[in-house]
């Protein structure tokens, strides 16, 4: 069903713009919280840790609108590729935190910003795998032009998203919503870009690919 749905250009645009204020919503209103003690609170001590919000708030903020720009974003003219080693840099930004790490095996080269894209968008999906954290390694083969993709997820708890399952096998029975968008959202950039995206289980991983 979810290739078949019957969405607009206008209503596609909202949900992803929706997806991307829901990421972005937490680290800004942690800042808003700190700004907040700093303004209200004269113990030095609270005032220390306020601050340290805002810096850890304010970097993650900048990390993922920095992630939109490459994954949601025109990021250059049509026709335009966007160098992997910069696709590396903003998805280490959004991916290693105190739950996650991230193996990046690919060539320093340029690439269809369309193919980037999908990596971009496939590690998301590689990071709502791994609810309770792990590792994700991507790994990019085959040439530039006709490349492969897989995020090969490892973690406690790792599954394969059941959202995930329905966007893939055409079985999704709700209507599209901010949550159900980013999978929808990957698939239709894997359209784009020629490419077919899958996920299965491979033992205790969780294994997302393209090709």
């Amino acid at each position: 069903m979810s290739e078949e749905i019957e969405l607009t250009d206008l209503e596609l645009a909202a949900l992803v713009s929706s997806r991307i204020c829901h990421d972005i919503i937490s680290p800004v209103g942690a800042i808003a919280n700190g700004i907040e003690v700093m303004d209200e609170e004269t113990d030095e001590t609270m005032q220390v840790h306020a601050m340290d919000l805002i810096r850890k708030s304010a970097t993650q903020a900048s990390a993922k609108l920095q992630f939109a720009r490459l994954a949601f974003g025109a990021a250059g003219s049509s026709g335009a590729t966007i160098d992997l080693n910069e696709a590396e840099r903003v998805a280490r930004g959004v991916a290693e935190s105190d739950k996650h790490t991230l193996e990046w095996d690919g060539p320093p080269a340029a690439m269809a910003k369309d193919k980037v894209k999908l990596i971009l968008n496939m590690i998301t999906l590689g990071l709502t795998a791994l609810p309770r954290g792990g590792n994700l390694k991507v790994s990019i083969s085959g040439d530039i032009e006709t490349p492969a993709f897989e995020i090969r997820c490892d973690g406690e708890s790792s599954r394969v998203p059941e959202i995930l399952t329905k966007i893939l096998d055409g079985t999704l029975d709700h209507a599209l919503d901010a949550h159900s968008i980013q999978p929808f959202y990957t698939k239709r950039i894997a359209t784009s870009a020629g490419m077919s995206i899958s996920a299965r289980k491979d033992g205790e991983s969780v294994i997302i690919s393209a090709a």
